[in-house]
């Protein structure tokens, strides 16, 4: 047949019925089929679409994102904040590159050897954003309608080579007998051509992989990914593997970034800062927080990053870290404005944020021009160079070896020492990768977790005063094999007028 030649195929014995299901109709599955195979599936890839979409002129069209529509009076301010995103020569996207089939390969090989050093049988994992890093699948390509009740799974596992000695990864996949196709047209990035296990919808999946060619033992350990819901999970433990939650060695293989993944998580996060600062640039009195972030997320598009999510708040509205308000404050001479985003580029997120004065609130140059500033000018001012020293304590402490709690509380000390303890809300950072919030999460109460080169993580400390003020700085940074942590958002905030 000629599924055979591209697919190994196996359907296990039926070993225990369950009630049937409804199935969909023929021409369901063909338009399930055809969208597979009409879709662009490259993991990550922007998709540099045309678009009729006004732009500036001299657009950089083999970067330009299609810009979301705008209201006609932010015209000006958004062909500003783009000529001077523009202007950069966006050089912060040249290193990185989508990545190859050969990037997926070594990760699974890299999860066998972890897996094996575990002594566990295999990984299980549903689609997802796991899944997505081990076979460049997003939930989103699989599930195109809703989350499924049938369950869609990888199973990765150790296989040792007997003449290298070399731990590689074998992949089987369990999936309904009338998905197969489909599940081929996926096109999954495996050297040789991968193995499905099917089974009918009135069969118990579970057992039917169980009983497979994969596994040939009686109680099979297994580890699941932390995304797994909880019905596959029990279906799994009920049928007779033993489940264990994600950890050890094998949550280290996505925590621990390869160079090429490096390159993107520089590339994406120098990207938004320098976004950010194209668009502070152009503010003027009156913008209320709304107009800010229809022209930053158009800025970062002009870029070829793709944001996900923003925040931009004005002074008390920032006292509550992730906003709430409707976004209609207005920018004025003394406001604070806080801003944090994020983008996506070739599947890896930023997540920065930077707290500053607008261009028109002039800097003091002089002592006796600091003196001449307001109450609350000075007191933002205090408090946004005490999050700045904070933020440099918890640079220091980022070391490998070092905890994670380590890391907050370095943090933390500064601004207790303050007097502002109270007002550090909020754990110090987190993991960023292909999610903009993974393991391991720098909070004071994690004291087990051990810092690798390798490990990539935001540090974003904040003191946050009700009805006045909020203040946070973020930054992106990379743990190396000795000394400080590289930085992958350029550069720091240098000033409240220097973001």
């Amino acid at each position: 047949m000629a599924q055979a030649k591209n697919f190994a195929r196996e359907a296990a014995p039926l070993s225990k019925a369950w009630g049937g299901r409804k199935t969909w109709s023929t021409f369901a599955i063909g338009l399930l089929v055809v969208w597979q195979v009409c879709t662009i599936r490259t993991r990550g890839t922007l998709p540099f679409r045309s678009s009729s979409a006004p732009y500036v002129q001299g657009w950089q069209t083999e970067h330009r994102l299609p810009l979301e529509p705008i209201p006609p009076q932010l015209s000006s301010l958004q062909d500003c904040s783009i000529r001077n995103i523009l202007s950069t020569n966006l050089t912060f996207l040249d290193t990185a590159s989508p990545l190859n089939k050969s990037e997926f390969i070594g990760r699974r090989d890299r999860l066998a050897q972890a897996l094996a050093n575990e002594a566990l049988d295999a990984f299980i994992v549903e689609p997802g954003y796991t899944f997505s890093y081990y076979a460049n699948v997003t939930q989103q390509e699989w599930e195109v309608w809703e989350p499924e009740e049938r369950p869609f799974l990888m199973v990765i596992q150790p296989e040792t080579n007997s003449r290298e000695g070399k731990v590689k990864a074998n992949t089987t996949f369990l999936a309904p007998a009338f998905e197969f196709e489909r599940a081929r047209l996926l096109k999954m990035p495996f050297e040789d051509p991968i193995r499905v296990v099917t089974y009918e919808e009135h069969w118990n999946p579970y057992f039917t992989l169980l009983g497979s060619s994969a596994f040939n033992k009686g109680q099979p350990r297994v580890m699941v990914d932390e995304e797994m819901r909880d019905f596959i999970s029990r279906g799994l433990a009920e049928s007779g593997f033993e489940v264990l939650g994600l950890g050890g060695e094998v949550e280290q293989v996505r925590q621990r970034k390869s160079e090429a993944e490096v390159e993107i998580l520089r590339a994406v996060n120098t990207g938004t800062v320098e976004a950010l600062r194209a668009t502070r640039e152009c503010l003027t009195r009156g913008l209320t927080e709304n107009d800010v972030m229809a022209v930053l997320d158009n800025t970062l598009r002009a870029a070829a990053l793709e944001p996900f999510f923003d925040i931009v708040l004005f002074d008390e509205d920032a006292s509550n870290p992730h906003g709430g308000t409707d976004g209609s404050k207005q920018l004025n001479q003394e406001t604070m404005v806080l801003v944090d985003i994020g983008a996506h580029l070739h599947g890896y997120s930023s997540d920065i944020c930077r707290s500053f004065f607008s261009p028109f609130f002039e800097q003091p140059k002089t002592a006796s021009a600091m003196d001449r500033l307001s109450r609350a000018a000075k007191e933002k001012l205090e408090i946004w160079n005490i999050v700045f020293d904070a933020q440099s304590a918890s640079l220091d402490a980022l070391r490998e070896n070092s905890t994670a709690a380590s890391v907050d509380l370095a943090a933390r000390d500064v601004i207790e020492r303050a007097g502002y303890g109270i007002a550090f809300t909020h754990r110090v950072g987190h993991g960023i990768g292909i999610k903009a919030h993974e393991s391991p999460y720098l909070h004071k109460g994690n004291i087990n977790a051990t810092l690798k080169a390798g490990m990539t993580f935001t540090s974003e400390p904040g003191i946050y005063l009700v009805d006045k003020v909020g203040v946070r700085h973020e930054d992106v940074l990379l743990v190396q094999e000795a000394g400080l942590p590289e930085l992958l958002t350029g550069r720091r905030a240098k000033s409240a007028w220097e973001p």
